[in-house]
């Protein structure tokens, strides 16, 4: 909204023989950067009086693992307030409403990625944690079932729109795989690659149905300790503020032989005000947090990061760049998978892991809490520097 005002009194200041001082304010990488203070600042504002708000409605947590081990490691978090993700999620709606371009289709597709799993995160928090529950004396909100629906929709609507927003653009339907150049090195023009995959609309839409549904998901899973959900967001944004920045433009994406998808460029704006929103809370969420984002915050930023991934091509650099995501759902697949397989094989369920998902694993081996967050942190930002090497070595 202030993008399109200002570049309007700029238009105006320019028919009027003048010089706007404050061009640089609607100038695509001023404004992205921009949006992480803005965002920063906004979580910042509004947190105390939220978790204030959240402690009188009484929605705190009191974790149950069904294991006395790390119920014992996790007491210190009973009542802790939760449906943080009201911060992280509002930060993010103002700051996209502020700073980004509101004509741009692509920011339509994410405000709805936003609002849509932001309510089904914030209904399943209600129905678990308040008055509102149904069944007294359980945490059972959202049903399992209720929510991969509500996921797999907005991955359908999703990928329906970014496939009719790239037609005329083989690019902006391509699968890009690591080492695959898209367009011809040396050439005028983008000229794509004849090895190139151009997929068609049923492939591109479940992929995307793929994607946001499971990184959701992930994101969500890995929300079990203090700081490590926001941060691994935190960091996963900033990498993809710089892909936004490559995808967005013919030449910057010309020369990373990258695939350019006219517009995405001003996903910038909402990958920063995600890193932003996540610093911010994370001023909250360290050890030890004085709230949890909740499903409200966990659902929708995995699905903003999916959505992003998919319009610009780089769903692989996704898995890597966000690994310790789907590290943390792979392993919780994996301990399901092998404890049903081994009871009906051997008549008594075994486990791969101390714990699922993975970082409650380290945790019940012997490190701390704090010990997980940061090297897991330490490990997601050295997954996005091979991410950026691969790109650099098309």
């Amino acid at each position: 909204m202030l993008y399109n005002l200002l570049q309007v009194f700029d238009e105006w200041l320019a028919e009027h023989g003048s010089y706007s001082l404050l061009q640089v304010l609607y100038q695509l990488e001023f404004r992205a950067f921009f949006s992480v203070v803005l965002s920063f600042l906004i979580v910042l504002s509004f947190g105390p009086r939220t978790i204030r708000w959240l402690v009188r409605q009484k929605i705190g947590d009191a974790p149950e693992f069904y294991r006395q081990d790390i119920n014992e490691l996790m007491k210190d978090k009973a009542n802790t307030p939760t449906m943080g993700g009201l911060l992280i999620c509002g930060a993010l709606l103002a700051t996209i409403v502020l700073m980004a371009d509101l004509s741009n289709s692509y920011i339509h597709v994410v405000l709805l990625v936003l609002v849509w799993l932001a309510a089904v995160g914030g209904i399943d928090d209600w129905l678990k944690l308040t008055s509102a529950r149904r069944s007294p004396g359980t945490r059972e909100g959202l049903y399992t079932w209720e929510k991969l629906l509500f996921q797999l929709g907005i991955g359908f609507l999703c990928g329906w729109a970014i496939y009719r927003f790239g037609l005329g653009n083989d690019a902006a339907h391509s699968l890009t795989l690591p080492f695959l150049r898209t367009y011809v090195p040396g050439t005028e023009g983008l000229e794509l690659e004849p090895s190139v995959l151009v997929l068609p609309a049923a492939i591109f839409i479940a992929l995307a149905v793929l994607f946001i549904a499971g990184t959701s998901n992930a994101v969500n899973i890995t929300d079990g300790m203090d700081g490590l959900a926001a941060g691994l967001s935190m960091i996963s944004a900033i990498a993809f503020m710089l892909l936004c920045y490559i995808a967005g433009s013919p030449e910057r994406a010309q020369y990373m032989l990258f695939p350019y998808v006219e517009g995405t460029g001003e996903l910038m704006v909402v990958s920063g005000a995600m890193a932003g929103a996540c610093l911010g809370f994370l001023w909250f969420n360290c050890s030890k947090a004085k709230v949890f984002m909740g499903d409200t915050g966990s659902l929708p930023l995995g699905g903003l990061l999916a959505c992003i991934a998919v319009a610009i091509r780089q769903e692989v650099l996704l898995v890597i760049i966000g690994g310790v995501f789907f590290l943390d759902l792979g392993s919780s697949a994996l301990q399901i998978g092998w404890f049903k397989a081994t009871r009906r094989w051997t008549g008594q369920g075994r486990r791969l892991f101390r714990m699922a998902p993975i970082h409650h694993h380290f945790h019940l081996g012997g490190w701390t809490e704090t010990q997980v967050v940061v090297r897991f942190w330490i490990i997601s930002v050295v997954l996005v520097g091979a991410a950026m090497l691969l790109l650099k070595l098309r």
